[in-house]
């Protein structure tokens, strides 16, 4: 079910249903494709998306669950080319120190990938975790405040998800500096910056991660991960 914002076009509703839906093998077969091409994408297409996309998609990462049903993500949507332009600059300082920890050999390598859409992705979405919120009245976050972090992490992936699934990629950029993030874009101080998310038609597809295709990593069983006590 949608509503129309004026502002925004087309955004989820969330409805009351007297029967929970059934998922049955052709859908759980769909949902596993979408997990198994989700990427983390680089290269866009600068075409832009369409009006009240981000919006719409936006909404859906809302749906997430939250510690104490706090909802302390936090969306700032970055159009401002002079704001754009200071986080690139940002990237550009944190990449040339993160090149230079590299041994000589992955050092090559990671400078022959290109780890960033900031130049061609059309949207562009900074996302933070309100540490200051009153919402949920701290149910949950006495033991592991960091748990509105978590909060934040999964919506973040609900809406890279919601994305894929409209053919829209998305890519998190995480080689920046959060304090100067944060200046940039004059958040509240009780705001921690999670992500920085670009956003647009991704310029090919893939069923493997870059890294892994590029050499630099690979996946491993996930019986590798699981312990038993």
């Amino acid at each position: 079910m949608t509503a129309r914002d004026p502002n925004r076009g087309e955004v989820p509703v969330a409805q009351s249903r007297e029967e929970p839906p059934e998922f049955g093998p052709e859908f759980r077969e769909r949902l596993y494709d979408l997990l198994s091409w989700r990427r983390d994408v680089r290269r866009f297409k600068r075409t832009p998306l369409p009006q009240g996309t981000i919006e719409r998609l936006i909404a859906i990462a809302c749906l997430s669950p939250s510690v104490g049903l706090s909802e302390p993500w936090r969306f700032v949507v970055v159009d401002d080319k002079a704001r754009r332009a200071e986080i690139r600059a940002c990237f550009e300082a944190c990449n040339k120190d993160a090149l230079q920890m590299q041994e000589p050999d992955r050092a090559a390598l990671y400078a022959r990938l290109k780890l960033a859409g900031l130049d061609d992705a059309p949207c562009q979405l900074a996302v933070f975790a309100d540490h200051g919120t009153a919402q949920g009245a701290g149910l949950g976050r006495l033991t592991m405040p960091a748990a509105l972090d978590y909060s934040v992490a999964i919506a973040i992936h609900t809406l890279w998800l919601a994305a894929r699934a409209e053919g829209i990629g998305l890519g998190w950029v995480s080689i920046l500096d959060p304090k100067r993030i944060a200046a940039i874009l004059e958040v509240p101080e009780a705001w921690t910056f999670i992500g920085y998310l670009c956003l647009g038609f991704p310029a090919a597809e893939d069923d493997r991660p870059a890294l892994e295709r590029a050499g630099w990593e690979h996946r491993h069983p996930p019986a590798g991960s699981i312990f038993y006590r």
